[in-house]
């Protein structure tokens, strides 16, 4: 090999190598994006697993609520009827007062803003619940999505080091754009654009 040949072979690994150089950059920002978009999955998905938990909660104690609620009024309801059957006053008067009071907790069971133990204070809470979680699961998927698009890109910037093939490390470029974005929308939009 002469000498010409080998400053020709330097000079063309030298420009591998910057082409490497600049390949491992984006292999390491679509890895360091990935990395925040999975912490941001994981924290979107704990948070849907957390309202589901908290709204399936809410209304087992709504239902319990209203069960008790039906079972106090048909209570008050029977007793009412069966008014006319007592004779004594002293009597008509204690079972009056008794369907008063079953009559003021069935009102308690439907309406206790005091505690926020009502059932229409539990069902308000578990719609909200319900609410945080669809939103939490909606930016889990827009997460999901960024990690695949970073995933992908990394493995095509891999790629164009073996092959050379400087195409693959443009569309790694672009799919890291596009995981950003599918990042951001997590973030801020959630519901702009719906995935599943």
């Amino acid at each position: 090999m002469g000498a010409h040949e080998s400053m020709e072979h330097a000079e063309h690994a030298e420009h591998a190598s910057g082409s490497n150089k600049k390949i491992a950059l984006l292999i390491s920002l679509l890895a360091l994006f990935l990395a925040f978009s999975e912490t941001l999955g994981k924290g979107a998905q704990t948070e849907s697993i957390s309202k589901n938990v908290e709204a399936s909660n809410l209304w087992a104690f709504f239902q319990a609520k209203s069960v008790r609620r039906t079972v106090v009024q048909a209570t008050a309801e029977h007793a009412r009827l069966s008014m006319g059957t007592v004779g004594d006053e002293a009597a008509k008067a204690a079972l009056a007062k008794q369907i008063d009071d079953w009559n003021k907790t069935a009102q308690r069971y439907r309406n206790e803003p005091e505690t926020g133990e009502g059932s229409e204070q539990l069902a308000a809470r578990a719609k909200e619940a319900e609410h945080k979680r669809d939103l939490a699961l909606a930016r889990y998927h827009h997460y999901e999505v960024a990690s695949a698009a970073f995933q992908i890109g990394i493995v095509l910037a891999s790629a164009t080091i073996i092959t050379g093939m400087i195409v693959l490390s443009w569309v790694a470029g672009v799919l890291g754009l596009a995981g950003l974005a599918f990042t951001a929308i997590g973030l801020f939009a959630p519901h702009a654009v719906h995935l599943m």
